[in-house]
C-alpha cells in the first residue's frame, strides 16, 4: 500500500495590493503609494490589479542594496 502524497497548496504567483502589503508587513495605503510611483510593478487583469510575487522579491532586493 502506497502512502498518498499530501497535497501543497498552488504557489500564488499574483498577489492582491492588500496581499501584497501583508506579505511586506505595510501599510495599504504605502503600497499603493509604491505602486503609484512605479517602485513596484502591476499587471492590470480585466479591471484589478495584481502584483506578480517576482515584483515584490525585486523591490526588496533593491531595498536591500539601498541600505
Amino acid at each position: 500500500m502506497q502512502a498518498t502524497p499530501a497535497k501543497e497548496p498552488p504557489i500564488k504567483l499574483l498577489l492582491t495590493i492588500n496581499e501584497a502589503a501583508q506579505a511586506l508587513s505595510l501599510s495599504l495605503r504605502f503600497v499603493y503609494n509604491l505602486v503609484l510611483t512605479n517602485q513596484i510593478q502591476t499587471i492590470k487583469i480585466g479591471r484589478s490589479r495584481r502584483v506578480p510575487v517576482a515584483a515584490l522579491q525585486a523591490f526588496i532586493e533593491r531595498q536591500a542594496e539601498l541600505s
